[in-house]
């Protein structure tokens, strides 16, 4: 049987494959600490559950409208409102099937052969393989972990060229939780001012910041950069609801309206019972966001300088989400019983095999001199792993 081409130039998601290998093992008998995941470890929140219980009951079960229900629509817009100061109408907000059936609806709808997609790396494992199905090039701009991982106006320039059709930015960042600030969005707005080039805003990680980090949305600069903006969000990361695949896009008419032509033609509407659920995760009680990103903050206060701690490891200090990128490099031409380190994925293979712990290479996030560990775990498991990996580097020749 031949298979289309397309799907030869993509890779399967590293996270999920790492996630699935670690349970695999796991339901195997091993003690498999996994550091993985790129989600909550907490439970929805109960006010959620009941929406959605509350739903079924009434028998909302049925087909919605493609692009989602008033309703949700609604609660988005307020959101945008209330949060960031932009005013979005129903034809202008677009719900999906998860954050990342957003980003590829996006793709799909603005890119096609020939097109360019600017893409900062560390970039999210799937930004490159949504571009490679959409026919387009995507341009990786490697940032540096001197300058926080962060894209400056001078790297974004010297990537553009004629056919530059998308930039995708993501704050605060997945996989080395960097976010920027009002002025470094501005100074990016400024280059793209001159440009014809459509802003993807993947803001998922929003509202999980530190240290009194004031999140800041690049469609927020100005009017222009709002209308060349499509701002990516959805309930998975800030309300613990990542299996009940609600994501959502903001634009203009032009690009929602496609969107939901395409929707149209591949899933059809969210789930309707979820989209209830998100209506009460956005109009609810906001107390358990603000819990979640307190127990988050504690483990990165904890699993950051015990890192640090490790001969031959350098972590920096995320700024948001829930995940740390230790530089691993110094690692690097060690060995094991004859086997050589020579990379992420070595690292995270002997580490998986010798120390139980399951981390994800950087290599799959564009930076191979680093690994990802999500701390979305309990601090018992979190100290627990990181001595594992201690005594396991310790072991090396």
């Amino acid at each position: 049987m031949k298979l289309a081409q397309r799907i030869h130039n993509i890779k399967p998601s590293p996270t999920l494959a790492i996630t699935m290998k670690a349970n695999a093992l796991r339901a195997a008998g091993r003690d498999i600490i996994g550091f993985g995941a790129g989600e909550p470890d907490f439970d929805t929140p109960e006010n959620i559950k009941a929406a959605a219980v509350k739903a079924i009951a009434a028998g909302f079960t049925k087909y919605t409208p493609v692009g989602g229900i008033d309703e949700l629509k609604d609660a988005v817009a307020a959101k945008m409102a209330r949060d960031h100061g932009l005013t979005y109408n129903r034809a202008q907000i677009v719900v999906s099937c998860g954050a990342k059936h957003t980003l590829y609806n996006l793709v799909q709808v603005l890119c096609e052969e020939g097109d360019e997609v600017i893409v900062p790396a560390p970039y999210w494992v799937s930004y490159a393989d949504i571009v490679v199905l959409a026919g387009a090039t995507p341009v990786i701009v490697n940032t540096e972990e001197s300058g926080g991982f962060k894209l400056t106006p001078g790297m974004l320039r010297r990537a553009i060229t004629d056919k530059t059709r998308v930039l995708i930015l993501n704050s605060p960042s997945n996989p080395t939780g960097a976010a920027y600030n009002r002025e470094e969005l501005q100074d990016l707005a400024e280059v793209l001012a001159a440009t014809e080039i459509t802003v993807i805003s993947d803001d998922i990680y929003e509202k999980i910041v530190y240290d009194g980090f004031e999140f800041f949305s690049i469609a927020a600069v100005s009017e222009a950069m709002k209308r060349r903006t499509v701002v990516v969000n959805g309930v998975s990361k800030a309300y613990a609801m990542t299996g009940w695949r609600i994501g959502y896009a903001a634009g203009s008419e032009e690009i929602i309206a496609a969107v939901n032509k395409l929707q149209s033609q591949n899933t059809s509407n969210p789930t309707s019972i979820a989209q209830k659920a998100a209506v009460e995760a956005l109009n609810g009680d906001q107390e358990p966001v603000a819990m979640m990103v307190r127990a988050f903050q504690k483990r990165r206060d904890v699993i950051v300088p015990a890192l640090n701690k490790i001969p031959g490891i350098s972590c920096p200090t995320p700024q948001g989400a829930f995940y740390v990128f230790p530089n691993v490099a110094r690692i690097y031409g060690r060995s094991y019983q004859g086997k050589v380190i020579g990379d992420s994925t070595a690292l995270a293979a002997y580490l998986l095999e010798e120390a139980n712990v399951a981390v994800v290479p950087g290599a799959d996030f564009g930076a191979d001199d680093y690994i990802r560990l999500s701390y979305a775990t309990s601090l018992p498991l979190i100290e627990a792993g990181i001595e594992r990996i201690d005594k396991a580097l310790r072991r090396l020749d």
